[in-house]
């Protein structure tokens, strides 16, 4: 489980070249990544998808291939093999980081033959209706993986194991449809009247050999690739009560217990915290409603009102279940979730998930190396700085100043632990302007510095620990103690 002040990367973006490489990169990059602050790291889908080479990994096809057999056109994944996976993880805990793996178990994609199967149309837009009567379509759902065999495993798919599927290759038409004594799982978000349906073929997790085979395998994954926890993909569009299952199954006989942070895409956090009672609280969610204030913020022209930024997140009504982000690979220019937050506010966004008590933070790889393909290159000034500044010095009580619709601000009071922790913070996503704020006795008739370098003043802070805390317009500055650098 995460412990105060950890701090997780996703480590990949949508565009990354489909040149294998991603593996060795990140052994390479171990050393770096654990200097900075780096305790977790959030991998790519590392099995082998419909799109081989070219598969971000969403398109799952066969999840026993980690990239050892001769499919889909190639033997390794769009990141390298199974045996640089295995490493890389070995060298990341060599270096104190944990792992977790993106777990995709809602759908398949690029089954190996066609099989011809009843199935009604539903209404895209209220999948409680049903438009047509049963008829005969050809679908891709017969899953025998030619090129691995029977290694690992001699399960194979064939349409018994889905709900449903969206392309008849009889007529060659796009639908979603159903098969025919089938039933889209009542637990699942009401988007769509049933959001059970996301993509390719839907896996039926009501049926009892589809479910076993996911635990034999989840278990079969973790024992071989020693990874810490999970990434639970499109979980608003699975049955409830699967996940609470899967994860204990795979904690069973161990003593080990695993993270799990699970993907809900929703703004609404009445859905968002139902959900988490639903589970029984046995996940984390990324907290997409503070991603869409974020997101407001950055294009409001300075008439957000930020001392409401926390209203309606995760963050705010239910911290210690929330993996807080600024932007993630499917909010890149260019997806469908597009909301790519503007690179003036991005300091801003990751002061307030980093340098708060409350909250997992997880960094974005495109934040951090850039994505080229959209011409965003490098890094996001001052992240290496707010990342290292969790480490050392973001600890103890927190007091927030967040009166002011656009000059907000807080302070950590320290800890005696961490010898000169304790910071304040101010930012402006208007004009910049000052709060009196204290930063508690520890702290007290001190000289403090701004070390973001915004900020060239030094402040006073009197014997009752009270300072006035400046920042710049559209900017963030974090003050610390003089005197003190970070590594």
């Amino acid at each position: 489980m995460p412990g105060i002040n950890d701090t997780m990367m996703q480590y990949f973006e949508w565009y990354l070249p489909s040149d294998s490489t991603l593996w060795n990169k990140l052994t390479k990059e171990s050393k770096h990544l654990e200097n900075i602050g780096v305790t977790h790291l959030w991998l790519p889908p590392a099995y082998k998808g419909a799109g081989g080479k070219n598969d971000v990994g969403y398109g799952v096809y066969d999840l026993y291939d980690l990239g050892e057999f001769d499919q889909k056109g190639a033997v390794q994944t769009k990141y390298g093999t199974k045996d640089e996976y295995v490493e890389a993880i070995k060298v990341l805990h060599e270096n104190n980081i944990k792992v977790l793996a993106d777990i995709v178990l809602n759908h398949k994609m690029g089954a190996d033959e066609t099989e011809d199967v009843l199935a009604v149309e539903d209404d895209a837009s209220n999948r409680n209706i049903s438009l047509t009567e049963a008829k005969t379509i050809r679908v891709w759902t017969k899953y025998t993986f030619p090129g691995r065999g029977d290694m690992y495993s001699n399960f194979k798919w064939n349409w018994t194991h889905f709900h449903g599927i969206d392309w008849d290759e009889n007529s060659g038409k796009t639908a979603i449809y159903k098969f025919y004594g089938k039933h889209w799982d009542e637990d699942v978000d009401k988007e769509n009247g049933n959001y059970d349906y996301l993509m390719g073929a839907d896996i039926d997790l009501n049926n009892v050999d589809v479910v076993k085979e996911l635990k034999r395998w989840g278990k079969w994954y973790t024992s071989t690739t020693l990874v810490d926890g999970y990434r639970l993909d499109a979980v608003k569009h699975i049955r409830a009560e699967f996940f609470p299952e899967w994860l204990w199954e795979m904690g069973r006989d161990t003593d080990k217990r695993y993270f799990a942070v699970g993907e809900y895409w929703s703004s609404n956090i009445d859905v968002i915290n139902e959900y988490i009672g639903k589970t029984n609280g046995c996940m984390s969610l990324f907290d997409v409603p503070l991603h869409y204030n974020f997101y407001r913020a950055s294009i409001s022209n300075g008439e957000f009102n930020m001392s409401h930024i926390f209203d309606g997140t995760i963050v705010g009504t239910n911290p210690s279940k929330a993996v807080t982000f600024v932007d993630n690979h499917d909010t890149e220019p260019g997806q469908a979730l597009e909301s790519w937050i503007l690179d003036w506010f991005k300091p801003l966004a990751y002061a307030l998930i980093l340098l708060r008590k409350d909250g997992f933070p997880c960094v974005f790889y495109g934040d951090y190396y850039g994505i080229p393909e959209k011409q965003i290159n490098g890094k996001i000034e001052m992240l290496d700085l707010f990342i290292k500044l969790r480490k050392y010095f973001a600890y103890g009580e927190q007091i927030d100043y967040f009166y002011d619709k656009n000059v907000i601000g807080f302070t950590r009071l320290g800890d005696y632990d961490h010898p000169n922790s304790g910071l304040a913070v101010v930012m402006s996503d208007s004009t910049g302007g000052c709060i009196q704020m204290n930063v508690g006795k520890k702290l007290a008739n001190t000289i403090f510095y701004d070390c973001t370098g915004n900020m060239q003043e030094p402040v006073y802070v009197d014997n009752d620990g009270n300072g006035i805390f400046y920042c710049k317009d559209g900017s963030v500055s974090v003050w610390i103690k003089q005197g003190q650098q970070v590594n």
